[in-house]
């Protein structure tokens, strides 16, 4: 049972600041685990200190806790003794001193390009009008780096009539364009022959690129898709744990960065507000290159100390 702070905070944030249900639930788990931790020591939160909250910390490292979830919880505990002090129930923040845990760096997978190539073969081999469908969305995927929620919802006026560009509703609403490669336009417009097979009866004049029969939303939704690229995957011989809509997303920026494209245009492709976010796949080509010299160099042996990080 939390503490009457605790549940103040939460509905305060529930109220005042619109949080989702799952993210009310994620503080609640968290400030769960700091009010389990006090209750041992026969403390309450709101009366927490400074070294109590270090052990705390310090106890989920010693449990091998993620410093991801570390970081979580403690920015949580910030917030909550943040709503303390300015509800004057206490005149200080404990947390305030607390360094967060250092994090390594997550690069994200990313497929080679001659996997992507393998995988793309694949699914031109495909038969039917399913198979067709699957090119248009890989070919498109590939070509644009889409979020795979932009790729299956969007609607056909999207696409310039000539099929040279697709305009995307990003995150926050804010609209991209983007030039669409000639393997994605012949995908595309090969698709768009078939695609009335995939309407209903009852909505011949369906507003989505990618419509379904089944799903409720009226478009194919991103299970549908994720689960026929692992089985693409597995058809094309490569690990269907190393493919996913996001990691062709990954593909997408990796492989034009490999043949210098600009920074500032695949930020705006991918629809990154910050080009710090964008520059993460410079640093996948910074591993790669110091992979290659380990692995290849006549010299790695007396290299590798200062090569590799």
């Amino acid at each position: 049972m939390l503490s009457y702070h605790v549940e103040a905070f939460l509905r305060v944030l529930k109220v005042e600041r619109g949080i989702s249900k799952n993210t009310a639930d994620s503080y609640r788990r968290d400030l769960v685990s700091f009010e389990k931790f006090l209750a041992r020591r026969n403390v309450i939160s709101s009366e927490a200190s400074t070294e109590l909250v270090r052990s705390f910390m310090a106890s989920m490292s010693v449990a091998g806790i993620a410093p991801t979830t570390m970081s979580r919880r403690l920015s949580a505990l910030r917030q909550y003794f943040s709503f303390l002090v300015a509800e004057g129930i206490r005149c200080d923040d404990p947390s305030e001193s607390i360094e967060s845990p250092r994090r390594g760096r997550l690069l994200p997978k990313v497929l080679a390009e001659n996997d992507v190539e393998t995988l793309l073969s694949t699914a031109h081999a495909s038969p039917g009008p399913s198979g067709l469908r699957l090119a248009a969305l890989v070919e498109l995927l590939y070509a644009t780096g889409l979020r795979v929620s932009e790729l299956v919802g969007l609607p056909l006026g999207a696409l310039a009539r000539d099929r040279s560009i697709v305009t995307v509703r990003g995150k926050g609403g804010k609209e991209r364009i983007i030039p669409l490669s000639f393997p994605a336009r012949e995908a595309i417009e090969a698709w768009e022959e078939v695609r009335p097979k995939f309407l209903k009866k009852r909505d011949p004049n369906s507003f989505w690129l990618f419509p379904s029969k089944s799903a409720k939303e009226g478009h194919l939704t991103r299970g549908m898709f994720a689960r026929q690229l692992k089985e693409l995957a597995i058809k094309a011989e490569i690990s269907p744990s190393a493919v996913s809509p996001h990691v062709l997303r990954h593909a997408f920026a990796t492989h034009l960065l490999a043949h210098d494209a600009d920074l500032r245009a695949v930020q705006q492709m991918l629809g990154h507000s910050d080009i710090s976010t964008t520059q993460i796949y410079t640093h996948i080509l910074d591993e790669r290159l110091k992979s290659l010299v380990y692995n290849f160099h006549p010299l790695a042996n007396k290299l590798v100390n200062e090569s590799l990080p």
